[in-house]
């Protein structure tokens, strides 16, 4: 009997993600979602994994809460929720043939996520006020859709290139940058670049999410992170983590929160990577 084709296997898609308070902090206000998806049923998966692209979509996402009290937890929990209630319903109607364009759902779903978090506000006075920020990748073969607001990240590390930032930070220190105004490494230590300007709920009153997509090839990652790790490690911090060997007792996410907090990052941290194979 032939070997199978290695060109007529499904991609293969290996995801580690982990979440950690951090040093300086005794709650936790981020959040990530790993989950597949297909006609038939949606399943969350664990924190780490490998699994074939064979008839469904993976996404993955992770978001940094923030308002009084616990209201940060419980938003930054809204936000990825929202994305399990309302992913399966999308793809149904996809393969039903009246699935619109990923990027018109995707920033539905934001302004869904944006509206109920508006609403809880003004219903429950411990929830006034509160917002997060949201950084989704939803990967189908062949292409990577994404969405995404405030100043979590989206890395992505192409196969045989140069880490980059894709997503764009919602700050004015973020347009500082992206004008050539500052360095990176400006940015990184400026004292303004937690200032928000846009964010899910937060008393924003309209959004503009990024949406965007990437074509992608076997051997391409993708790192998503909250603003913990990235007070930690610079663009080229992370990707000299994830050159390193792997370690079978401490997964590349584990990695990650560890030298961003070793770094002295003050934050919750969140870090989630996904290659496809």
């Amino acid at each position: 009997m032939s070997e199978p084709d290695e060109t007529s296997r499904p991609p293969q898609v290996t995801w580690s993600g982990m979440t950690h308070p951090g040093r300086f902090r005794q709650n936790n206000e981020d959040a990530f979602l790993a989950l597949t998806v297909d006609p038939q049923e949606m399943r969350l998966l664990g924190k780490d994994g490998s699994a074939p692209m064979d008839g469904c979509d993976f996404i993955f996402a992770v978001s940094d809460g923030m308002g009084g009290a616990n209201a940060g937890e419980f938003a930054s929990r809204i936000a990825v929720d929202r994305i399990s209630h309302t992913l399966p319903r999308s793809f149904w109607l996809g393969a039903q043939g009246m699935r619109r364009g990923a990027g018109e759902w995707l920033d539905n779903l934001f302004s869904e996520i944006h509206t109920e978090m508006g609403r809880m506000g003004r219903f429950y006075p411990e929830c006034a006020g509160m917002g997060a920020t949201l950084s989704l990748c939803w990967f189908s073969p062949g292409r990577m859709n994404f969405a995404h607001i405030g100043d979590s990240r989206i890395y992505y590390w192409p196969k045989g290139g140069e880490l980059r930032q894709i997503s764009e930070d919602h700050t004015h220190v973020g347009w500082l940058l992206r004008t050539g105004q500052i360095t990176e490494s400006q940015a990184r230590f400026h004292p303004g670049k937690s200032g928000l300007q846009q964010v899910l709920g937060g008393n924003v009153r309209t959004i503009d999410p990024q949406i965007g997509v990437v074509d992608v090839e076997p051997g391409d990652r993708f790192v998503l992170t909250t603003d913990g790790i990235s007070d930690g490690l610079s663009r080229r911090g992370i990707q000299s983590v994830l050159e390193k060997p792997p370690l079978p007792e401490k997964s590349v996410s584990q990695r990650l929160i560890d030298e961003s907090m070793g770094n002295l990052s003050r934050d919750n941290l969140t870090a989630l990577v996904v290659e496809v194979a």
